[in-house]
């Protein structure tokens, strides 16, 4: 029996698009029938790069509607998420993989929680990481007891929380079996401020959190110093060290094993297992397309994502109160760091 095939389009097709498209064109189940893009060129490069037999169409709502894909993939700057996962779930879309994060306020990450349950939309984002090599190492030598019961992390990503702290905090709950934050909190630092994807941003921040099985973890968001192994320990990597009772393991974003002991055997050594972008996006695209076929909630799905958010818009609120923030986040629907930056909170 032929595995299924799947209409698919996507909705932007920038840089972001063409990573996107490496995951796409490896599945076989795909079939890539419509590209939008407010720029007709980029929808056109994006078409003529992969080989794609596709429409072309400079409004995204008019290709739903003609199409009718089964997939889309969401590849847009922050604020647009909500409104067009809206119009792909009210036109019938059965999964839609969107770029994270989620959305620039808690309010709108919540509401697109609610429309995926609502509709039954599958919705999932990039926190492709999940499927590199490394990682998935580290969560099977965790869950076999390597380093015995975890005790707490520290927890390191480059700037900012919504963009890139998503990624880390992601990556702590998955070595822990999905648990959620406790209590968080933190502070920014507001020396500069970015504008991420048209969503401003802190140049840093820094706390600590309680997670409910009682880790605790400690966060540094900031300059990095390297995306790959050094000998020089002191340099500042993005990542996550992981400490046991019995041993710990220092991992970078993308699996990177920087380190283990085990204190019990000083000879063991965790095995290195490297993936590329690449690997990962087509590690994405196949399990996302696969939990559609099977109906199982994937592992990038958008409850795990809005756990991630969930300890971001946390630390931005515990900013704004002065105080730690117990979770589940309740009280307010806005991004508390924007609306500091709007009242002036941050003014030198």
């Amino acid at each position: 029996m032929n595995a299924p095939t799947f209409r698919v389009a996507f909705i932007g097709c920038g840089r972001r698009a063409h990573e996107h498209a490496i995951g796409v064109q490896a599945d076989g189940r795909c079939e890539v029938v419509g590209l939008s893009d407010i720029s007709e060129a980029s929808a056109e490069t994006l078409k003529a790069e992969f080989g794609f037999q596709a429409n072309v169409y400079t409004d995204h709502k008019d290709m739903l509607a003609k199409e009718k894909p089964d997939v889309v993939l969401i590849c847009l700057w922050t604020p647009l998420h909500l409104p067009v996962f809206r119009d792909c779930a009210e036109a019938g879309v059965k999964a839609v993989l969107c770029e994270k994060p989620m959305s620039a306020t808690w309010g709108e990450c919540q509401e697109m929680g609610r429309i995926a349950e609502a509709t039954g939309c599958q919705l999932t984002f990039s926190l492709q990481r999940r499927f590199a090599a490394g990682n998935r190492t580290v969560r099977r030598l965790i869950q076999e007891g390597h380093i015995g019961q975890v005790l707490r992390m520290d927890l390191y990503s480059p700037p900012n929380l919504l963009d890139c702290g998503i990624h880390t905090f992601d990556q702590a709950m998955s070595f822990m079996g999905e648990t959620p934050a406790k209590w968080v909190l933190g502070g920014v630092d507001t020396t500069e401020t970015y504008n991420w994807f048209n969503v401003p941003s802190e140049c840093g921040a820094y706390g600590h959190l309680e997670f409910a099985n009682g880790v605790h973890a400690s966060l540094y968001s900031g300059p990095i110093d390297t995306w790959e192994p050094a000998e020089d320990k002191t340099k500042i990597w993005a990542g996550v060290r992981v400490i046991g009772t019995e041993g710990f393991i220092e991992v970078m974003w993308d699996g990177q094993i920087v380190g283990g002991v085990k204190y019990a055997d000083p000879s063991w050594k965790p095995e290195m297992e490297l993936s590329s972008m690449q690997d990962q996006m087509k590690g994405y695209v196949r399990h996302s397309i696969d939990c559609l076929a099977g109906g199982e909630e994937p592992e990038v799905s958008h409850r795990k994502a809005l756990r991630a958010s969930e300890i971001i818009f946390a630390f931005y609120e515990s900013v704004r109160r002065n105080a730690r923030v117990e979770l589940p986040i309740a009280g307010f629907a806005d991004s508390p760091f924007i609306s500091m930056l709007e009242n002036g909170q941050f003014t030198k």
